[in-house]
């Protein structure tokens, strides 16, 4: 049974009652307010007040400090009250005024409900229709830009087939030009030879000519024949940053390997999937759109993006790295260590090109272990990461900082 609240006080101006309740050092305070009915509720102990006139329930305010709990309560008329709650003994009529209060206090907290849940439907569906419209104009700006560049390029193969064709005239202009000459001179020398020849060595000595002259110019219509040769090819050996004798090719060229596999590795036979452009189907193309939205702080759009990417490509260690962040932030702990799980799986074998993916991957798994209070699994990962990157000061801050909540001695 709750202990009636009798030390409280009251004053009161002409619009406003005051209302002093204090607390015995409680902290957690319940309070019930209608126009005719105030109830202060801090167990063990319970205020009830039938008020003697009206109040404006909208208007009035509660302040909780210095473990006193101050109740504003707004007049509906303006003027001095006799009493601050009404004298009856009547249970009956109390019962009624505490249930209207009560149903009033419940209406109140409905409507507040329903007010904040058409707040929050309206926002996301600004945020949805903002997100499609962006998306929209993103597709008409790269739709712009294939435009444009298939433009240029038409125009410069147009403008190179007429230079070619220019080319190609000229050629045989020049040719036609040089065939006519050789013709005019043969013709010549055979007039010459037919007009002022006298039948004897001189006539066979201009035939030959002739036919020297023929075969000179059939001669310069054939093109050159080709010159014989072997072409040496030789292949430039693919060099590895790590030192020689830490040197891994064999992990470095399965690395290279398992991503040249993972980019092809393109799943866009899903049903759902067939009404999806030739971009939305591009798994880079989607992490790029989710590393926009996670960087503007849309964490939710990001996440969507990294989703339709995984089920396009699951061989793709960033998406389910960059995924597991955008569950820390949702705060999604345990999804985001199953994604840095998995983006460790993918990023083996374990090399220097990829060092950086690995300590991320850690990371991320390890802050998520710590705000799962899982300080010591959290820590591990941290040290892990330190030793892929130990130059890395940031994480050796965090790592300290979980060293000092598991010994105690954080602030």
């Amino acid at each position: 049974m709750p202990l009636l609240v009798t030390d409280h006080s009251w004053t009161q101006t002409g619009s406003t009652v005051f209302i002093s309740v204090p607390l015995n050092g409680v902290t957690k305070v319940d309070i019930v307010s209608s126009d005719e009915y105030l109830k202060v509720h801090f167990p063990p102990f319970l205020l009830e007040v039938f008020l003697s006139e009206l109040v404006d329930d909208d208007q009035s305010s509660a302040k909780i400090g210095n473990g006193v709990a101050v109740i504003s309560l707004s007049k509906r008329t303006n003027k001095l009250w006799e009493h601050l709650a009404i004298s009856t003994y009547d249970k009956e009529t109390k019962r009624e005024i505490r249930e209207r209060a009560l149903s009033k206090m419940q209406e109140k907290l409905a409507a507040e409900a329903k007010n904040r849940s058409e707040k929050r439907h309206h926002e996301k569906k600004y945020t949805l229709k903002t997100m499609m419209n962006m998306e929209s104009e993103e597709r008409e700006r790269i739709q712009k830009m294939k435009d444009a560049e298939r433009e240029r390029t038409t125009a410069e193969l147009k403008a190179w087939q007429l230079k070619e064709n220019k080319i190609a005239e000229e050629a045989a202009r020049l040719k036609l030009q040089s065939q006519t000459n050789n013709f005019k001179n043969i013709k010549a020398v055979k007039d010459t030879s037919e007009n002022g020849g006298s039948g004897g060595k001189n006539d066979k000595f201009d035939a030959r000519n002739v036919r020297k002259l023929e075969r000179k110019t059939k001669q310069k219509d054939l093109p050159s024949p080709r010159v014989l040769g072997n072409i040496e090819v030789s292949f430039t050996p693919r060099v590895f940053p790590t030192a020689l004798r830490e040197s891994r090719v064999e992990e470095e060229e399965e690395w290279l390997r398992k991503q040249a596999e993972a980019r092809r590795v393109v799943n866009a036979d899903i049903e759902e999937l067939k009404d999806l452009t030739e971009e939305e189907r591009n798994p880079d193309w989607l992490k790029e759109k989710g590393n926009n939205f996670f960087a503007a702080g849309d964490y939710l759009s990001a996440l969507n993006a990294y989703n339709l990417a995984i089920r396009l490509n699951r061989k793709i260690s960033a998406l389910f790295s960059n995924r597991a962040a955008c569950h820390l932030k949702l705060r999604n702990f345990h999804k985001a260590i199953e994604d840095s799980s998995q983006a460790l799986e993918l990023l083996t074998p374990a090399v220097s090109t990829n060092s950086a993916a690995r300590a991320r991957a850690h990371v991320r798994r390890g802050t998520a272990f710590c705000q799962l209070q899982l300080y010591a699994e959290g820590l591990q990962e941290y040290q892990t990461a330190l030793k892929i990157d130990p130059n890395n000061e940031a994480v050796q801050a965090d790592a300290q900082k979980i060293r000092d909540i598991i010994q105690g001695s954080a602030e």
